[in-house]
């Protein structure tokens, strides 16, 4: 970081966004219309080949490096006994995956996707945010930086997914903070929580939104405050990725979270993205709403670990295959 605070370089950033490539968005829509077929038949597939062009300037459009980019982290916050797995669990994921056997390494093989899975520190979780800040800035800033360097390696397709024991109860809290609301309006059965389990999830939120209080009206402050690391990674790889124009897809109800933070410091900051799917946490369906955001698809899938993402990547190759093959035929 080269400014003063932390923060200044992403609060810039996030003040001059590049915009969607609208002559590459017309130019699809366009062959789409002279394709010897049915006006509308094709439904949202020209829809996403179009936003596809719109965020890489290509048109027709093209899937050629897509890339699912996992990351992990754990929470002090877990101590309030807010979720059924041990913090432990992070890390088996994490191994599950580095070994081949996660649910979305199966489909990242059907779908030709790279994969990549990142361990933020999982043997240091990060502060209770009932009583203090998830991070301080400096190392909520690194991880925004840590995240964007995502997409280094080169990508054209940009899928995020999450692992993190007790992060349905974070994101409700970032929910909360953004939104408005009670813990209670927020939370949801995450990994599997009773009825009582889900109450001392609202009231962990809750003790944080009063504890941190008007310091969450900053959306940068309220990731930091409430957040945690696999969120703060999340947030600068969305925005890393805007800035490079790469399309992205999101997974999850803690990816939404993280999305959310950009949307409420700059709501045109996620329209190079689209909502894979809806997981059936109730929050969910409710923070799409009002982020705008639209799922590709509907499976009912709580896993996480970006397998909604990987699935969704499948539907934007296709959608650009169509595009480009028809676009050849109507040349033709």
């Amino acid at each position: 970081m080269t400014s003063a605070l932390p923060f200044d370089d992403f609060r810039n950033l996030l003040a001059a966004l590049p915009p969607a490539d609208t002559a590459a968005e017309t130019k699809v829509r366009a062959l789409f219309s002279k394709a010897d077929k049915p006006g509308n038949s094709l439904g949202r597939i020209v829809d996403i080949a179009a936003w596809l062009a719109a965020w890489s300037g290509r048109a027709p459009p093209a899937v050629t490096r897509p890339l699912v980019a996992i990351f992990a982290g754990n929470h002090g916050v877990t101590r309030h006994g807010i979720s059924p797995r041990p913090v432990a669990a992070t890390a088996n994921a994490v191994e599950l995956c580095a070994a081949g056997g996660a649910a979305v390494n199966q489909i990242c093989i059907a779908n030709d996707l790279g994969l990549k899975v990142f361990d933020l520190a999982l043997h240091i979780p990060t502060a209770d945010i009932t009583e203090e800040a998830a991070l301080d800035e400096r190392g909520c800033a690194a991880t925004m930086a840590f995240g964007m360097e995502a997409i280094a390696g080169g990508t054209d397709l940009l899928c995020l997914g999450d692992l993190g024991v007790g992060n349905s109860t974070v994101a409700a809290a970032l929910f909360a903070a953004l939104f408005g609301g009670k813990g209670a309006d927020w939370v949801g059965p995450g990994s599997g929580a009773d009825a009582a389990m889900q109450a001392r999830k609202a009231e962990a939120v809750d003790a944080a939104i009063a504890f941190h209080g008007t310091s969450l009206r900053d959306p940068l402050e309220a990731l930091r405050r409430v957040g945690g690391r696999e969120f703060a990674a999340i947030t600068g790889a969305i925005l890393a990725a805007r800035m490079q124009k790469i399309p992205v897809l999101l997974d999850g109800v803690a990816a939404t979270a993280a999305a959310a933070v950009l949307h409420a410091a700059n709501p045109a900051a996620l329209e190079h993205c689209l909502l894979a799917g809806l997981s059936p946490e109730p929050a969910h369906t409710r923070a799409a709403e009002r982020l705008g955001l639209r799922p590709l698809l509907d499976l009912g899938i709580s896993h996480g670990e970006g397998a909604g993402a990987a699935l969704a990547a499948g539907l934007v190759k296709a959608a650009a295959l169509t595009s480009s093959g028809m676009a050849a035929a109507v040349r033709g």
